[in-house]
């Protein structure tokens, strides 16, 4: 694999990389919605399945929201960036 071959992967890996944060980010936002406007009724399906009482539920919501966030975070944006920046750094040297 050439240097062109190379620069061109990494173009392409950083694209996909910031897609799936979006990606996720929409998830958190269906997410945060449903949790919003069908409250009650995700709490009476999932206190049917487990013994949870309504703290639990919010708890395990508000957590779950901020586990993915910070995946979307470490998985997909650092990664991103740190792509970009060493495609910068290679423009510069290559000049």
């Amino acid at each position: 694999m050439n240097k062109e071959e190379r620069i061109n992967l990494m173009e392409n890996l950083a694209g996909i990389f910031i897609r799936c944060f979006f990606l996720t980010f929409a998830l958190l936002i269906l997410w945060f919605v449903f949790f919003l406007a069908a409250d009650d009724w995700g709490y009476c399906i999932q206190s049917y399945w487990f013994e949870l009482n309504r703290y639990e539920y919010d708890l395990l919501n508000y957590y779950g929201m901020a586990f993915v966030k910070m995946c979307a975070f470490i998985f997909f944006l650092f990664p991103y960036i740190a792509i970009k920046l060493v495609l910068r750094k290679n423009k510069k040297s290559m000049n």
